[in-house]
């Protein structure tokens, strides 16, 4: 039978009794007479952590009891703390003109209870901030802690002299890597002789881990092996396999299953050049697209991209079906606010059938897309919010049918209270601008209702109609949702929605159409798998149901 330990302490003190007890530790399964010799370790271990928090004059005694389980007692009783009566704690060195070496030491003040842990980790976050700033021949040249028991004070002198600041030097790359060295030098987020920051060697470690050029990155930047204060900065690298081929199954209620294929070359040539396919087949939707990216600079967020499609489409269930093609430069980039921008210049040939109608439209649009994305987690997030504004035109007789000013934005936004309870909002809005509709094909047209939009309606059911009662799109759309979700474990939530949304071809009192209903997500490996089922208000219909999955940023 294990031994028990029991901490009385007078007057009553959580955090001491704590301290004592893990300085004690376990008994183990010592006997009465093992724990009657184990006593005096135990007062000594008893005394050491009352010091720890500041208490020299305790009192402790010990007792042992016997019986089935055998237990030590430790009474104390804990008296008055010392108190902290001198503290200084300076800086010295280039380390004063940084900010984050500021305020160090505010937790040892004049008056407060003596506490060796402050005092130790006051000492460690200075040595920590050096290192990570690249003070590598700092050094205390003072440290002292004067404790006066009787006197019931403390005197605490901390003086650090950090010294001159380390630069980063040259990067070299090592490796089987075919690369062209300007290529990886334009990788780099630091200049030769920026003054050394750790997170700089994990940002580089980062960019070229996200490249898709590599399998293995190693960054090392040893002071030990400076010269004239100036570190090397060492990476070695492993090339990854050229191709890979990645194949897909999914499934939703809005397009049922799906299967997809990828192919891509991740480099091409010393260049870093890169191209790809993609393909996806599902019933109401075959798309095979081609691109070709070429790295720009920074090359890691700069990118400039030719791509093209072909692709066929059951619009609004069979009432519109649209065969189009797409081609065009897109160019990436990134800013260092974090919104990414798109400049595209896209032409796009579609012969379609909608309703009773059927034509063959050409544009030429150029556009710009501009998104931004924060998040506390990519894949399953607490907090953060997405932003997505897009906006194209074409020019009739300009290799289009029709002027056309085109605008989409996206705003979904998450947040978490009390760990459990998360809120979702969801707005999107589109519209179209041009003198000319009817020659505006089924792709450039809004529809709304689906998974993503207005559950409670089916796919794209949302939608103006012809005399037919064909769904033929909308010059605009707005569709808005609010969810609730009460999360029962970390993997499992229920939730509560209300969706409202519909295309239309008039600004005018637009006929909104709403639905509430109820669902159940579960948090896989790739997102929450969100089942639901839907009510819609409006037209009567019976409840729908809607699965879907993937990231709700």
């Amino acid at each position: 039978m294990a031994a028990e330990l029991e901490v009385r302490i007078k007057p009553g003190n959580a955090r001491l009794k704590e301290n004592v007890t893990n300085h004690v530790g376990d008994l183990g399964n010592r006997d009465e007479e093992q724990l009657l010799r184990y006593s005096s370790i135990a007062h000594r271990q008893a005394e050491q952590a009352l010091q720890a928090l500041g208490y020299y004059q305790g009192r402790i005694q010990t007792e042992v009891r016997g019986g089935s389980t055998p237990r030590l007692i430790i009474r104390i009783d804990a008296g008055s703390p010392v108190r902290l009566r001198n503290v200084s704690v300076r800086i010295e060195g280039d380390a004063t003109q940084l900010s984050d070496f500021k305020g160090i030491g505010d937790s040892l003040k004049p008056g407060a209870i003596l506490d060796h842990g402050v005092y130790e980790e006051t000492k460690q976050q200075i040595l920590n901030l050096a290192s990570r700033y690249g003070f590598f021949a700092g050094r205390f040249t003072r440290q002292r802690l004067v404790v006066d028991p009787a006197a019931g004070k403390a005197d605490i002198e901390l003086l650090y002299d950090s010294g001159p600041r380390y630069r980063l030097g040259e990067v070299a790359f090592n490796g089987d890597d075919p690369f062209d060295k300007d290529l990886l030098q334009r990788m780099v987020p630091f200049k030769r002789d920026t003054p050394y920051d750790s997170s700089l060697i994990v940002d580089l470690n980062q960019a070229l881990q996200s490249s898709g050029y590599f399998d293995g990155v190693r960054v090392d930047a040893n002071p030990a092996m400076a010269k004239d204060q100036r570190i090397p900065v060492a990476v070695q690298l492993t090339t990854k396999e050229p191709r890979t081929l990645g194949v897909g199954l999914g499934f939703s209620t809005d397009i049922g299953p799906r299967l997809s294929f990828d192919w891509e070359r991740h480099w091409v040539n010393p260049e870093g050049h890169s191209y790809g396919a993609q393909m996806e087949l599902s019933d109401p939707r075959q798309n095979i697209g081609f691109w070709y990216e070429i790295p720009l600079d920074p090359p890691l967020t700069n990118k400039l991209r030719y791509a093209g499609g072909y692709q066929y489409q059951e619009i609004a269930g069979t009432d519109s079906k649209s065969s189009l093609l797409t081609l065009g430069p897109e160019w990436h980039s990134q800013y260092e606010n974090g919104w990414q921008r798109v400049l595209s210049l896209k032409w796009l040939n579609e012969d379609y059938h909608r309703g009773d109608d059927s034509g063959s439209s050409t544009f030429l649009m150029p556009g710009v897309a501009f998104n931004y994305m924060r998040s506390d987690n990519r894949i399953n997030p607490s907090q953060g919010y997405r932003l997505e504004f897009k906006l194209s035109a074409a020019k009739d007789g300009v290799l289009s049918n029709a002027d056309l000013l085109r605008s989409e934005m996206l705003f979904k936004g998450l947040t978490t209270l009390w760990k459990r309870h998360r809120f979702l909002g969801r707005i999107q809005l589109g519209g179209n601008l041009t003198d000319e509709y009817k020659s505006i094909p089924p792709s450039l047209r809004f529809f709304a209702g689906g998974d993503q939009s207005v559950r409670g309606y089916d796919y794209q059911d949302l939608s103006p109609t012809n005399s037919d009662n064909d769904r033929i799109g909308g010059r605009f759309m707005v569709a808005a949702s609010a969810e609730y979700q009460y999360s029962l474990t970390d993997k499992w939530r229920i939730a509560s929605f209300i969706d409202q949304g519909n295309a239309f071809n008039s600004l005018d009192a637009p006929a909104l159409k709403t639905s509430v209903g109820m669902g159940v997500r579960w948090v896989s490996p790739v997102g929450p798998i969100r089942v639901d089922l839907a009510q819609p208000l409006d037209d009567g219909g019976g409840i729908h149901f809607h699965f879907s999955m993937g990231p709700e940023l």
